[in-house]
């Protein structure tokens, strides 16, 4: 039996400029944490020569081939597992999917983790990132960008260059341990109550950014110099400054595509604003998933949240990344 585990994230700026339409021409920077919630994989090997996936959908195949789970079957086939395998896999997670905390990059490293320590190969978390995103960007053809498999291999609160070519510098956020602590303890999660796939958005930013439609590249270049301000911020220990930002960043996110935001998530944004939040923002792509808002008033915005009906998901920051968490 072998357990792991990745973190979900949370995006602290450059949010789309980890795309592959964006970086390959202009270079992309992100900044993220991992955060204590977590996607989980089991896997043992069984007694028949078949394949079990649980995930939402339950599959009983005989073949690597005839999984319908295309992550699954893409890490099988990467990792070398034997062409007639007894195993059984189950995911789980802390947070559903389709909120906008990374869950599918988490989900596919602490798959590759489980397998590569059942063949007992010793993978770096750089490494793990990449063949994360090998597979769900050049093999599955998803329009989405490379920060959630890194985040999730790697984990802590990290700054993520993407240049040309794909190569990805990684640098820990530069800030004092109380900066840090505040950081974490002035942050909040309020799910929406909206799932979405991220597909729909993804796409259309990148098929824009591939078209080089102005508008698109404009706004991704404002994104990235947003998140260069705030890496500076975070790193003076200027939170207040921070959070303006985190504001800027959301009503300039807000026109990048149709579908960003709603009414319902405009207004539930609009009464934190009014209840003791200094910025925030919808987390990841879009239309959906939780409003993180940065307060030094934690007591009166949780206050006005809840009683409209939002529900707060507390986290602490993750400084692990991808685990095997057991193993027997």
């Amino acid at each position: 039996m072998i357990i792991t585990a990745s973190p979900l994230r949370i995006s602290l700026g450059g949010g789309g400029t980890d795309l592959p339409s964006y970086y390959e021409e202009h270079s992309g920077f992100l900044m993220a944490a991992a955060i204590n919630k977590y996607v989980y994989i089991t896997l043992h090997e069984t007694f028949r020569e078949e394949i079990i996936v649980k995930y939402s959908r339950l599959e009983t195949v005989h073949k690597i081939d005839e999984i319908e789970h295309p992550i699954v079957r893409e890490a099988l086939r990467l990792v070398g597992i034997d062409e007639h395998p007894h195993l059984e896999i189950a995911s789980m997670s802390d947070i559903p999917a389709g909120t906008g905390l990374g869950s599918s990059g988490s989900f596919t490293t602490a798959l590759l983790r489980a397998l590569h320590s059942l063949k007992r190969n010793a993978v770096p978390a750089r490494d793990l990132a990449e063949q994360a995103c090998h597979i769900e960007i050049d093999l599955l053809r998803e329009p989405i960008g490379k920060q959630d498999q890194y985040i999730a291999a790697i984990g802590g609160v990290t700054c993520f260059t993407f240049h040309p070519g794909g190569k990805v510098d990684i640098e820990p956020l530069r800030t004092s341990a109380e900066t840090l602590h505040t950081l974490e303890d002035n942050l909040i999660l309020f799910f929406t109550g909206f799932t979405r796939n991220a597909s729909d958005l993804l796409k259309d930013q990148d098929s824009r950014s591939r078209r080089n439609d102005q508008s698109m590249v404009d706004n991704l270049h404002f994104t990235k110099q947003i998140a260069f301000e705030s890496k500076a911020m975070l790193e003076s220990g200027d939170l207040r400054r921070f959070a303006e930002l985190m504001h800027v960043h959301w009503e300039h996110k807000k026109k990048r595509t149709q579908g960003m935001s709603n009414q319902v998530i405009d207004d539930c944004y609009s009464l934190a604003r009014a209840n003791g939040a200094l910025g925030g923002k919808l987390i990841g792509a879009g239309g959906g998933g939780f409003l993180m808002f940065y307060t030094e008033d934690k007591t009166r915005l949780r206050h006005a949240m809840t009683q409209a009906g939002l529900r707060e998901v507390r986290f602490r920051f993750d400084f692990g990344g991808s685990q095997v968490i057991a193993q027997s």
